[in-house]
């Protein structure tokens, strides 16, 4: 990388009162952890007479923000993930994968905390591509794709839900922008800080219904869909003839679910001490490790190979189902108003930069933040009535962006920590090094193969006749 400061700092160093204060790449852990404290104070202390304050999140508030970005609706497909990969395969792969977002997000952490200037994802990808201004655009443009289509899959997924609770003939695509009106109401407030209550809540009411869904597994009489004669198949490894599609594509189901690191860097942007985000990420990954396994392992356990649904909630009996499938409404709506959110943010931040409007309540200000985020919900309901399924639509989700986001990135920034001969220094930092090198090619596989076995699996339930069809009323209740 070159010596001169990169391009990010210069661009949006208005962000930071303490210009010119960073070094260069490369020298990253050299910088005094005191100037870092320091320059979070200062930023602070700027917008402390500003009528919309920023900086205001404490860990706690944090944490909530990630429980609801992790406790969330796509943990309730890794019943079909396990049934795909075999309990066993299914149970290493999701420790395995949470172990490696554990890693790569305390790196992003330390990251952060070494450059509060950046106050997105987009910043650190001009950063870590040496200042490129081509590198902050694909960025840009990776990262909103990546927020709308987790947007339009809660779209998908309230329409689904719509269709499953209501016995009327209502049009499928009225389901759909019933649900994205709701969660862009749900999105308007201008901080985190603001969302992080409800982000609570959604969390909460995602664990009842991730309990009462292995619960009702286990009590009712026979999965939904039963067929006499046929009992539940499970097995400890994948059952033979299963295909490289198949098992890619339930890899990439696990592995979408565990990787969020590309809001991580916006919520360590409004925290009051970034230091304690570490806090926040342990916290949360104890649970999410606890909660994926145990879910994935005890539903598949009861429903087997032949019954087992994405989302699990189609594997239960009508009634049961509905009831479970009502407790994932809060997140259904929170998760895709929450990633709204944060792409309004991002956009909003660079129109007003330096802007009155960007920390005042102005009709300007407030009227631009509300156009926004109806543009992103306009958007994701177009994606949701184009793309309607549900496991491949997070496996493509997956290998489009969280090799990127997931893997490369951070590897990438730790190397911006080490630099030099300083990566070899000791058996631990030796060894450190071969697995962020180990992160880049991961990132790259995933993208590549997973993409190809993406689209072909789309493909394959096409021929199949497993979806529906594009802006159809058809129902698509479990």
């Amino acid at each position: 990388m070159s010596d001169s400061l990169p391009k990010a700092a210069l661009v949006h160093d208005h962000h930071d009162p303490e210009k010119g204060s960073h070094k260069r790449p490369g020298s990253a852990l050299s910088t005094d952890s005191s100037a870092d404290s320091v320059n979070i104070g200062l930023q602070i202390a700027r917008e402390s007479e500003n009528e919309i304050k920023y900086r205001t999140c404490s860990w706690q508030k944090t944490a909530m923000l990630l429980f609801s970005e992790y406790i969330c609706l796509a943990m309730v497909s890794f019943p079909w993930s396990f049934s795909v990969l075999g309990m066993v395969p299914g149970v290493i792969v999701t420790v395995t994968v949470a172990a490696t977002c554990l890693y790569t997000s305390l790196i992003l952490g330390r990251f952060c905390i070494k450059h509060p200037e950046m106050r997105d994802i987009c910043d650190i990808g001009q950063y870590l591509f040496g200042g490129s201004q081509l590198a902050y655009n694909l960025t840009s443009i990776m990262f909103i794709l990546n927020n709308v289509f987790i947007q339009a899959l809660h779209v998908l997924t309230g329409a689904k839900y719509l269709n499953t609770v209501s016995n009327s003939a209502e049009c499928s695509i009225v389901y759909g922008v019933i649900t994205a009106v709701v969660c862009f109401i749900v999105s308007l407030p201008r901080t985190l800080n603001q969302m992080s209550g409800f982000g609570a809540f959604s969390a909460i009411t995602m664990g009842i219904a991730v309990l009462l869904t292995m619960i009702f597994a286990g009590v009712q009489t026979h999965p939904f869909g039963y067929i006499a004669g046929q009992e539940p198949l499970v097995t400890a490894i994948p059952v033979a003839g299963t295909t490289f599609v198949s098992g890619m594509s339930a890899f990439l189901n696990i592995t979408y679910t565990l990787v969020g690191q590309a809001a991580i860097p916006s919520f360590i942007a409004e925290m009051e001490n970034p230091k304690d985000f570490p806090k926040a990420l342990w916290a949360v990954t104890i649970a999410e490790v606890v909660t994926y396994t145990v879910c994935g392992a005890v539903v598949y356990h009861f429903v087997g190979n032949q019954y087992v649904e994405a989302p699990a909630f189609g594997s239960l009996t009508h009634t049961l189902k509905i009831i479970a499938f009502s407790f994932a409404v809060p997140t259904i709506i929170y998760l895709g108003s929450l990633y709204s959110s944060v792409s309004a943010r991002f956009i909003f931040f660079r129109l007003f930069r330096e802007s009155r409007h960007r920390h005042s309540n102005t009709w300007l200000g407030w009227g631009v933040w509300v156009g926004i985020l109806a543009t992103t919900w306009v958007f994701a309901f177009i994606i949701a009535e184009v793309i309607p399924f549900f496991s491949d639509m997070l496996s493509l989700m997956s290998s489009l962006f969280d090799g990127w986001f997931g893997f490369i990135f951070w590897a990438m920034a730790y190397f911006t920590m080490y630099p030099g001969n300083s990566k070899w220094a000791g058996p631990l930092r030796s060894a450190e090094t071969l697995i962020n090198y180990f992160f880049i090619l991961l990132g790259a596989y995933i993208t590549v193969a997973g993409t190809y076995t993406s689209i072909d699996s789309i493909i394959l339930s096409y021929r199949a006749q497993a979806v529906g069809g594009v802006f159809t009323c058809a129902s698509n209740a479990l």
